[in-house]
């Protein structure tokens, strides 16, 4: 019989995303960020245009092996994802989905609560 498994803690949840900031597990947050199930990081990032692999260094460096997935959210938009920024997330392993800022909150939500292994990239929304 396995020994059962430490306790978790709970994954971090985005409340809202409106007005310039993010609300995460019960604290506010100004600006865009990137957010992983256990930690969040500010990103410097206003518009999609703006995106590129080595504004996504922290990202990949430190948390290649965490991550499978990264939720893009485009800000009120969905936009596409430029094709060199999708090839080097894919040689590391991490596909990219891009989507608008609130449907890349709710999804990650969902899929931090089934314990994927998920990052989100989020360009605040004003």
């Amino acid at each position: 019989m396995a020994a059962p498994s430490a306790p978790q803690a709970a994954p971090l949840v985005v409340g809202s995303y409106r007005g310039g900031g993010f609300t995460v597990t019960g604290t506010r947050y100004a600006g865009s960020i990137i957010l992983f199930r256990d930690r969040l990081l500010a990103w410097p990032v206003t518009r999609v245009e703006e995106i590129d692999a080595a504004g996504l260094a922290a990202l990949v460096a430190g948390a290649a092996a965490q991550v499978e997935l990264l939720l893009l959210g485009c800000g009120a938009r969905l936009s596409p994802v430029a094709p060199d920024l999708r090839a080097a997330l894919k040689a590391r392993g991490i596909a990219v989905e891009p989507m608008d800022t609130g449907a890349a909150c709710r999804t990650f939500n969902v899929l931090t609560a089934e314990e994927r292994r998920v990052a989100a990239a989020l360009i605040a929304v004003a």
